[in-house]
């Protein structure tokens, strides 16, 4: 989440903001998530680098994460340097750990799985590893969010078959971010939507994730880069230095402390 100050907000470059994040590891997610249900909307953010930068400089990503009812540390590299740095602890609680406990602790054959993104093989592939028999799967076309007819036909998919228990939103962000603020204005869908990124080419084997142990270490993103440097120099090498600047101009408070500002 982030908390704007009135004459900061129209701002490209704030001088100041506060980021809010979850102080939840995996297994306050997992039990928080079981017991959402599918009576109301809500719709989860898992912030990293890359997006720390984005809340920076892109006014209307700030709104999709303002509306966020959870914000989940996605990056142990962000976590270690906010701990040693400003003394400010928050557990990590990865978008593809969540979405892998979810489907492997949480969800039960009758529940309905909504997929948006990864194709129809990836699917199936959830589908009959978890057995999942009521998994209903849409995958918008590349740059699809430019279109207004083509975002107007995925919300409408996924407002066809609310209520779900849980609604994988799998098209990188800021795409994913994007369509859960709007589920959330319509106020057509009910149940638990999570942006999820590159999580299911993960647990379905299109993508290899690091080793544990550089998880652990905190170089999941030298992992990524050594494998597809093409791809993602820019990204960590030219883009992420960024989030060093803007640190210098912001605060991240776990929020059950911000809870507690009153």
């Amino acid at each position: 989440m982030t908390i704007l100050s009135s004459s900061a907000a129209a701002a490209a470059f704030p001088p100041s903001l506060v980021h809010e994040i979850d102080d939840l590891d995996l297994a306050d997610f997992t039990s928080i998530a079981a017991e959402f249900g599918n009576s109301r909307f809500g719709y989860v953010v898992t912030p990293n680098v890359d997006h720390l930068i984005r809340l920076h400089e892109d006014p209307a990503f700030r709104s999709h994460y303002e509306g966020a009812d959870y914000a989940l540390m996605d990056s142990r590299f962000l976590a270690y340097f906010l701990r040693i740095t400003r003394r400010v602890r928050l557990r990590v609680c990865t978008g593809a750990d969540a979405t892998l406990a979810i489907l492997s602790r949480v969800v039960a054959p009758s529940d309905r799985v909504v997929l948006i993104g990864g194709s129809p093989e990836q699917a199936r592939q959830l589908a009959a590893q978890y057995g999942l028999a009521d998994l209903r799967h849409y995958a918008p076309t590349m740059g699809f969010i430019h279109d207004p007819s083509a975002v107007e036909e995925c919300l409408r998919f996924i407002e066809r078959e609310s209520p779900f228990r849980f609604c994988f939103l799998a098209i990188g962000s800021p795409q994913q971010e994007v369509i859960a603020k709007l589920l959330r204005t319509r106020g057509n869908a009910k149940g638990l939507a999570l942006c999820v990124g590159a999580s299911i080419n993960f647990i379905t084997g299109r993508e290899t994730r690091a080793p544990r142990w550089m998880q652990q270490l905190a170089l999941e993103w030298l992992f990524r880069l050594l494998r597809n440097p093409r791809r993602l120099a820019g990204r960590y090498l030219v883009r992420g230095p960024r989030v060093f600047r803007h640190l210098r101009h912001a605060r991240v408070v776990p929020r059950r402390v911000a809870q507690s500002f009153g």
